[in-house]
């Protein structure tokens, strides 16, 4: 995924919580009562089956059933996710996952870019940007407009554009980007939550100003990646 450009998805207008295919595995009736959402690294085996996730929180668990989706095609990898899930015991008594619901969450890795001025920057509905607990992801929520297009082939992109690097005067570096959208051609009939992480290992900074085009004017947001003393 880090060497692609920008990020394709589709969305479901019913569907507020949304990945790239708009797929998701459901396993039914369950104990809805004890289900819980975590942003996830879920652990994909030779047979493009979820194994064991691991959450943001450090929470490393087996999956039992494993279980699979559309957007898993490729075997022996991790893929980024938010997962619906019950904690359940097996038979031996250890503590297992328990998949009711899973959307992976599309990874972005900040591109450089020569000549931004042919970029598109259609306005989305910006809600927040935050740190994940292990400090791996840097997460953002965003709301895009959307609708069923008559060329099934018409798809919405985001890209993460990296403008400069600044130096403070304390040494430390600041990471300028931006999030940029197209709304290619998709009707902005509905509204749909898009969650998005960008992988902190490929930032070259001790901090991020983000600035995303909204439907209200340019908002910034700054994020320190270390912790302040």
């Amino acid at each position: 995924m880090k060497h692609l450009f920008s990020y394709l998805f589709t969305f479901l207008p019913f569907y507020l919580l949304v990945s790239c295919t708009q797929d998701n595995y459901e396993k039914g009736e369950g104990e809805y009562s004890l289900m819980r959402a975590d942003f996830i690294e879920a652990h994909v085996g030779s047979d493009k089956r979820v194994d064991y996730i691991v959450t943001d929180d450090g929470d490393s668990l087996t999956a039992e059933p494993r279980f699979t989706i559309k957007s898993i095609t490729i075997a022996d990898t991790t893929y980024r996710a938010i997962l619906y899930y019950n904690k359940v015991k097996n038979d031996a008594g250890k503590t297992v996952v328990e998949a009711m619901r899973m959307s992976v969450v599309p990874t972005l890795f900040p591109q450089k870019i020569r000549n931004q001025e042919q970029l598109v920057a259609d306005p989305v509905n910006f809600e927040s940007v935050w740190l994940g607990a292990n400090r791996r992801y840097l997460n953002s929520s965003i709301i895009v407009m959307t609708g069923k297009p008559d060329d099934e082939e018409i798809r919405q992109t985001i890209a993460l554009i990296q403008d400069t690097i600044v130096m403070q005067p304390d040494g430390k570096l600041t990471a300028h980007y931006r999030l940029y959208h197209n709304q290619g051609g998709v009707p902005e009939y509905y509204s749909a939550r898009l969650y998005l992480s960008i992988p902190v290992s490929s930032i070259k900074a001790d901090s991020v100003h983000l600035t995303v085009n909204t439907y209200k004017g340019e908002i910034v947001k700054c994020i320190p990646l270390i912790d302040v003393q």
